[in-house]
């Protein structure tokens, strides 16, 4: 198990580097919009975010 989860993480930073790499001026932009957002929004989309993950996660596991 805890071998799976450091997998997980691993590929996490894999695609969030490649996002970097391949996009840094889209990947700012998305920052800076962010960044105005309001707190609870930001909260809602990582609710939502997180479900779509969970969720997709059972179908696939």
């Amino acid at each position: 198990m805890p071998r799976d989860f450091y997998a997980a993480l691993c590929l996490v930073l894999v695609i969030e580097g490649l996002v970097l790499f391949a996009a840094p001026n889209g990947w700012q932009v998305v920052m800076r919009e962010a960044s105005k957002m309001e707190p609870r929004s930001l909260r809602v989309v990582g609710a939502i975010a997180i479900g779509i993950g969970l969720t997709t996660l059972q179908l696939v596991y």
